[in-house]
């Protein structure tokens, strides 16, 4: 009796400990949680954009720090808090804006995690990493933005853009997607005496599909809105922000997961000599991932001439100081000279005399025309002697031949083929068009990896193969390195039921895997993994598939590969890659894989 009550505690531990290490074997790369994103450098808002798009080659220039706690959790059924994924987190957002043309406006973020830290949390049976404390940077953000209608003092003034997010984050830092984003945006702004306000509607086009704990990452519905005073003579603007996002993927919109939604309060202070100094913070208003329990943000920005909003030019006001008058001066922002022209009063020397100020002068010390195109306006009318004008000519600084296309008129073609040299990827051999831009130009058929496979039909076109019926084989070596892997074109072959190896077939195959390895020493350790098919006991499975794995391993070994380059896992069933329902399914679950774990391959 004694030890029937030792035993039944013990046998029910190792239950919970064979449950975690199952529940822990999957583990899911991370993404770009946090869901805020500063406004344009030189917005009086934090998320929020006031759409002052004012000045030709002004610049606005500013930091944003921003704390978050908790954006990233686990909650239980009772809506407590059970585990951080990212806790703590600190971004440092450095950013810029140029205005062009009182209209248009460029700019960047760039988006630094200073700290950060969080807990490993298991969601739905899989392991998500917490949060990495090194410093990493973020996905840099571009974007442009043209004015449609209105001024930045009128009841409402509108402009529509794009974000463009280039992925240079991290994943385990939880900072980057490892993809593009993008993100097409309305921006409406405006003021009614002292009360201001600002919208946002967008949709962010995300690269990657799936879920993450009990949400799911994917292309979402973005927006926001803010409201508030003007207040000690347009010196402080103070108010509330609401801005949020929802997945459209899968059917999740609106769920509480997928809807981060977060409120802030914030104040911007004009301090005199162009600097301003912004204070904030908020809490989340849904629980959705990426929206944090608590916020604060802290900006300081250098915004020249946005001091106060103006109305109209007076008549003795000069804000670059070249002597004429912002009334009269066609190029306000930039010193100039008074000229008795409308179209060049108050704008840079002439250096050519051309009746083209220097500032637009693509050829400044040559004499030219006015062109509406930047490229050519104030060059001569034919800067690169072809024959062909420049406001004919889509390439005027290389001579070329004239075309009855516009798109290629005036640009060299040397093997004469129809397709430019710009755009031909074997500008000295005739070749075809064609719609992958590594063929285009070049000739019908091509042999990159020169295996006598033409490339059309080369399975492998750039690793030198045999010759296979099978279309998927053909021009392919036995065993290569793609990606993170090393890739085999047949299975390696067990007896039935064993770990043995069964034939000479699998005795090649593996020798060809070797040459990989030989060939690739900076592959510093790869994972040789097991998989079965679901018939029979599971346990039976894994123990088998991590059998056959060590014998791989262990041949490798045997013909002259460091034991310490290799490691070996059993998965059985739990990563199949085709139906099971089917007996070619099942065979094709069957398999060894090759995983680069450590090495410049990876």
């Amino acid at each position: 009796m004694r030890l029937r009550r030792l035993a039944i505690p013990a046998l029910l531990g190792l239950g919970v400990l064979a449950h975690v290490s199952s529940a822990g074997a999957q583990e899911q790369l991370g993404y770009a949680e946090n869901h805020y994103t500063p406004a344009e450098r030189g917005s009086r808002w934090f998320a929020l954009d006031s759409v002052d798009l004012r000045g030709n080659g002004r610049l606005a220039l500013g930091l944003v720090n921003d704390y978050s706690f908790r954006s990233l959790v686990k909650y239980g059924p009772d809506g407590s808090t059970r585990a951080s994924i990212v806790k703590d987190q600190y971004v440092a957002h450095l950013g810029g804006a140029v205005f062009l043309g009182d209209r248009v406006r460029v700019g960047f973020n760039v988006p630094l995690q200073l700290y950060a830290n969080g807990r490993d949390t298991v969601i739905n049976g899989i392991t998500h990493r917490g949060a990495d404390s090194s410093v990493a940077v973020g996905d840099v953000r571009i974007s442009s933005d043209v004015r449609l209608f209105g001024e930045h003092t009128d009841g409402a003034t509108m402009a529509a853009g794009a974000e463009l997010f280039v992925p240079s984050g991290s994943l385990s830092a939880y900072t980057g997607d490892s993809r593009p984003r993008v993100l097409p945006r309305l921006l409406f702004a405006g003021r009614v005496s002292s009360f201001v306000y600002a919208a946002k509607l967008g949709v962010m086009i995300r690269g990657r599909e799936e879920e993450f704990g009990d949400g799911q990452i994917g292309s979402a519905l973005v927006g926001g809105v803010s409201a508030g005073l003007s207040l000690m003579d347009d010196a402080l603007i103070i108010g509330p922000e609401v801005f949020g996002s929802t997945v459209l993927s899968n059917g999740r919109a609106f769920d509480t997961q997928t809807t981060p939604v977060e409120g802030l309060l914030g104040a911007h202070l004009d301090l005199g000599h162009s600097l301003r100094v912004g204070l904030g913070g908020g809490t989340l208003l849904s629980r959705g991932y990426g929206a944090p329990i608590a916020r604060g943000l802290l900006s300081f920005e250098w915004v020249p001439g946005d001091a106060k909003p103006e109305t109209k030019a007076e008549p003795t006001k000069d804000r670059d100081g070249d002597g004429v008058p912002d009334c009269e001066d066609a190029c306000g922002f930039v010193p100039g000279v008074k000229t008795a022209s409308s179209e060049t009063n108050g704008c840079p020397a002439d250096t050519d005399l051309d009746g083209v100020p220097d500032n637009v002068d693509a050829c400044a010390t040559v004499p030219g025309i006015r062109t509406p195109d930047a490229r050519t306006n104030g060059c001569p009318a034919d800067a690169d002697d072809d024959g062909v004008p420049d406001v004919e000519d889509t390439c005027p600084r290389q001579p070329g031949k004239r075309t009855d296309s516009p798109r290629t008129s005036g640009c060299p073609d040397l093997d004469n083929d129809g397709i430019i040299d710009i755009h031909d990827a074997c500008p000295d051999v005739p070749g075809v068009a064609n719609t992958d831009r590594k063929k285009n130009g070049c000739p019908a058929s091509t042999d990159r990896d020169n295996d006598g496979i033409n490339d059309d039909v080369d399975a492998c076109p750039d690793e030198a193969g045999k010759a296979d019926p099978d279309p998927k084989k053909n021009g392919c070596p036995k065993a290569f390195l793609k990606g993170g892997s090393i890739e085999i074109t047949e299975q390696v072959k067990f007896k039935t039921g064993s770990a043995e190896l069964d034939g000479k077939a699998s005795d090649e195959l593996l020798g060809a895997v070797k040459a990989v390895l030989e060939s690739h020493p900076d592959i510093k350790k790869l994972r040789v993994e097991g998989h079965t098919d679901n018939k029979g006991e599971a346990a039976n499975n894994k123990r088998l598939s991590q059998q056959r794995a060590e014998t791989v391993a262990k041949w490798l070994t045997e013909h002259g590969i460091d034991k310490a380059r290799l490691s070996s896992a059993g998965f059985g069933s739990e990563k199949p890659i085709d139906s099971n329902d089917t007996d070619p399914g099942r065979t094709n679950n069957r398999r060894v894989e090759f995983h680069v774990e450590q090495g410049s391959a990876k």
